[in-house]
């Protein structure tokens, strides 16, 4: 027998469901083959990356505080996915988002201000906002491509942050480290769980996903993006504006990435530093697809991918492996989603191996 791939007639809702599941099934198997490569008891390696740090109560509420800026940023990016609208500076824009809010924690000092957090989360907003303003303006106004511009911008963000931290706004008692004088308790978000990290950005992060299911679900003008991205033709022909998808799309992901920055500092960082950078940006991207651009499945996806962050760290500490083979699974995972997401379209169709068909084998 010879396997071929044929067009499905029309593409398959159930495998457009069972893919993100059978991506994660083949990136534990890949898991297997990657900690046996690397002289390691493949076994004990999937039970220090993904069981162990779901040990202890501690454990799982390091789980949701990573899982909070995924959820944040996936919404925001799977709004504009689904406009057809692919911004992948998220990473940008929650360090814009950070460094706004910082500006008004600093400001605020000390001094007890029950308008700090409300205020921070606007300031987080606008910077992420005013950040992927930039690739929708240029889209906008001249078609330029939006995945390079708002790409390139991540870097020009790093940059900027990072002469922040050693300049204008680096600690005098921080012993020369670049980093800006931590925030005082108004502008710092409050603990759920007492003896642990977790803050009330989780909840924060579940009320947008709430807004995001009826936005995208359930409201005219989320169908109005589903149509753009899905068939622009149809939209034009409906009278949906598409520079209004363009922005919505845009501005929807910047400010909530934003957001997500706001939340890293104000909660866990307590503070700006050059570090602020922890690839959420990029990590939602792959959230948003394993999620299939839905806020549930993007919950799901956000536990999952910071399972693999906190995998990284259990691999560094018990295998002695670098942090960052978690980036390693989270591209295996993105590669076994990619994969997967062909059957969609396409499947696989048998067919009895004859003298005539493998005639290329002589060649």
């Amino acid at each position: 027998m010879w396997p071929s791939l044929e067009r499905r007639p029309e593409a398959s809702r159930r495998m457009r469901w069972l893919s993100p599941l059978l991506a994660v099934l083949l990136t534990l198997a890949g898991g297997l083959v990657l900690f046996a490569a690397l002289g390691r008891d493949p076994l004990q390696g999937l039970r220090v990356f993904f069981l162990a740090p779901l040990g202890d109560l501690y454990g799982w509420s390091e789980l949701m505080l990573k899982a909070t800026p995924l959820m944040l940023i996936g919404v925001g990016l799977a709004a504009g996915f689904r406009a057809g609208v692919w911004n992948i500076g998220a990473e940008g824009q929650f360090i814009l988002g950070a460094v706004f809010a910082t500006a008004v924690a600093l400001h605020v000092g000390d001094r007890a201000a029950p308008w700090a957090l409300p205020a921070m989360v606007l300031a987080g907003a606008l910077g992420g906002a005013l950040w992927a303003a930039i690739p929708a303006w240029l889209r906008d106004r001249w078609g330029t491509n939006e995945i390079l511009v708002s790409l390139m911008l991540v870097y020009v963000a790093q940059l900027m942050a990072s002469w922040l931290v050693y300049g204008p706004w680096k600690d005098p008692g921080g012993y020369n480290f670049p980093q800006t004088r931590t925030f005082g308790d108004s502008a710092l978000l409050p603990v759920l769980v007492e003896g642990t990290r977790l803050h009330a950005g989780f909840l924060l992060a579940l009320v947008v996903l709430l807004g995001g299911y009826v936005f995208l679900q359930r409201s005219f003008q989320g169908f109005q993006l589903q149509v753009g991205g899905q068939a622009a033709a149809a939209a034009r022909y409906a009278g949906f504006s598409a520079r209004r998808s363009i922005w919505l799309g845009l501005l929807a992901g910047g400010a909530l990435a934003g957001v997500a920055g706001m939340t890293e500092v104000a909660g866990p960082m307590g503070q700006l530093t050059a570090q602020i950078s922890a690839g959420y940006g990029f990590a939602a991207i792959i959230v948003a697809f394993v999620g299939r651009l839905h806020p549930v499945g993007i919950f799901f996806a956000s536990l999952l991918m910071a399972l693999l962050f906190l995998g990284g760290e259990q691999a560094q500490q018990h295998l002695n492996l670098p942090s960052s083979i978690s980036k390693v699974f989270q591209g295996m995972l993105l590669f076994f989603l990619l994969a997967s997401d062909l059957f969609i379209g396409w499947r696989l169709r048998w067919e009895r191996a004859t003298w005539k068909g493998l005639s290329w084998m002589r060649r």
